[in-house]
C-alpha cells in the first residue's frame, strides 16, 4: 500500500512526496492534489520507483485467456 506525504510551507507552497506507488502512477496522484489544492505543478522530481514496474494483483478466479 502506497503513502502519500504533503508538507504544506507558510509561502503557500505545497510538496507532496509518494512512498510505495510503483510506476506512473505516483503522476496521478499529484494531479489529483493538483485539483484538490487548484494548484499548479512546477516540478515533479522521479524517484526510483517511478521507474519500477507496477505489479497487479489478479484475482485468482480470473485466469489468463478465460472469457
Amino acid at each position: 500500500m502506497g503513502k502519500m506525504k504533503i508538507r504544506l510551507f507558510p509561502d503557500g507552497t505545497i510538496q507532496m512526496e509518494t512512498e510505495g506507488i510503483k510506476g506512473k502512477k505516483c503522476a496521478d496522484y499529484a494531479k489529483v492534489l493538483q485539483r484538490l489544492a487548484d494548484a499548479k505543478i512546477y516540478e515533479l522530481n522521479k524517484t526510483e520507483e517511478y521507474y519500477q514496474e507496477e505489479i497487479l494483483n489478479i484475482d485468482e478466479t480470473q485466469r489468463l485467456g478465460d472469457n
